[in-house]
C-alpha cells in the first residue's frame, strides 16, 4: 500500500486529489494538509511515502515546505500546480530545485475532456515516484553553504555544439549546470527534457532568471545561436540541419517519447558529427542511449 499525504489549500481540488489517488487500490491516503506547515507536521508525524503538494498555500508556501521536508523527514514529493500562472510555475520549479521530484498540472473538472488523461497521469507518477529513494537536503547555514565552484574551462574549438536530455529531477539538475556556467560561455545548448504539458515555457522563464545564459524554446528554421540554451517544444522534436539551423519537428514519437534525446542525439550527429557532445541526466530510461550509440557522438552520462 502506497500512503499519500496530499498538501492543498483549495478544499474542492483537494478533495478531487483525495479521490482520484484513492481510486487506485494500491494507494490510501493517510492525510491532508491546507498549507505547507501542515504538510511538515504531518510529513514528520506519518512518514509517508509520497506527498503530492501544491506551491501556492497560506503560512507556508509548497517551495519552503519541500525545502523542510527535505532536511526533516525526506520523502518523495510531486508538485501539483496550475500550468496558467507564472507566479505558481516559480514556484514549482524551485521547489524542485529544493528536492521535489516532478511536478504535473491540477487535474481540471471531471467533467472536462482531458481528466481521464490527467488521472492516469498523476496515478502513474504516484506509484512511480513513491519508488524513488530520496536523499535529505541539508539546510543552508549562512552564504559559504555552497562554495563558488571554479570557472569552467572554456571548450576546446573542436566542439561546436551541446546536447542535453534529462527527464524526473532535470529541471534542477538543469539548473545546477547552467548557473555554473558563464555568461559568455560560446558553445549552443539543445535540451530535451521530458516534462508535463503546460511547463515548457514556464522551464524557459525560470531558467533564464536563475542562469547567466539566455533560455528559451526554440523555435524551427532559425540560425543556431552561440551562448543560447534551447528547450525543445511541448511535444515536438528538436535538433539541427547541416546548414546550421534549428530544427523542430512532429516527426512520430520514438520508442514513446517526443521530445526524444534519441532524435536530438541522432541529428546533432549527423550535423556535427565529433563535433556534437551529448549529456544524459537523469531518470530517461531508455531515451537518448540510441541516439548516442547511433551517432558520431561524444557521450557523457550524469
Amino acid at each position: 500500500m502506497i500512503r499519500v499525504v496530499v498538501a492543498e489549500d483549495s478544499l474542492t481540488v483537494r478533495e478531487l486529489l483525495v479521490e482520484i489517488l484513492t481510486s487506485d487500490p494500491t494507494i490510501q491516503v493517510v492525510g491532508t494538509a491546507k498549507n505547507g506547515a501542515e504538510a511538515v507536521e504531518l510529513a514528520e508525524r506519518l512518514k509517508p511515502d509520497l506527498i503530492t503538494m501544491d506551491v501556492h498555500m497560506p503560512i507556508m508556501d509548497g517551495f519552503e515546505a519541500t525545502k523542510e521536508i527535505m532536511a526533516i523527514a525526506p520523502t518523495p514529493i510531486i508538485i501539483v500546480s496550475s500550468s496558467t500562472s507564472h507566479g505558481d510555475v516559480h514556484l514549482s520549479f524551485n521547489a524542485m530545485r529544493a528536492g521535489a521530484l516532478t511536478m504535473t498540472p491540477k487535474p481540471e473538472h471531471p467533467s472536462a475532456p482531458a481528466f481521464e488523461a490527467q488521472r492516469a497521469q498523476l496515478l502513474a507518477m504516484a506509484r512511480a515516484m513513491s519508488q524513488v529513494k530520496v536523499v535529505r537536503h541539508w539546510p543552508r547555514r549562512g552564504p559559504a553553504a555552497r562554495p563558488t565552484p571554479p570557472r569552467p574551462n572554456v571548450p576546446r574549438p573542436s566542439v561546436k555544439v551541446i546536447g542535453i536530455a534529462a527527464s524526473t529531477g532535470g529541471p534542477a539538475a538543469l539548473q545546477r549546470i547552467l548557473s555554473d556556467l558563464p555568461g559568455n560561455f560560446p558553445i549552443p545548448i539543445f535540451v530535451v527534457q521530458h516534462i508535463a504539458a503546460g511547463f515548457v515555457d514556464g522551464l524557459a522563464a525560470w531558467l533564464s532568471s536563475t542562469c547567466p545564459l539566455r533560455v528559451r524554446v526554440a523555435e524551427a528554421g532559425e540560425p543556431v545561436p552561440a551562448r543560447t540554451v534551447l528547450l525543445a517544444p511541448e511535444g515536438r522534436h528538436i535538433g539541427a540541419n547541416a546548414d546550421g539551423r534549428i530544427v523542430v519537428s512532429d516527426a512520430p514519437p520514438i520508442n514513446g517519447f517526443r521530445p526524444s534525446a534519441s532524435y536530438l542525439f541522432e541529428s546533432l550527429a549527423r550535423s556535427y558529427g565529433a563535433a556534437a557532445v551529448g549529456v544524459i541526466l537523469t531518470g530517461m530510461g531508455s531515451d537518448g542511449v540510441d541516439g548516442l550509440r547511433g551517432g558520431r557522438i561524444c557521450a557523457r552520462a550524469g
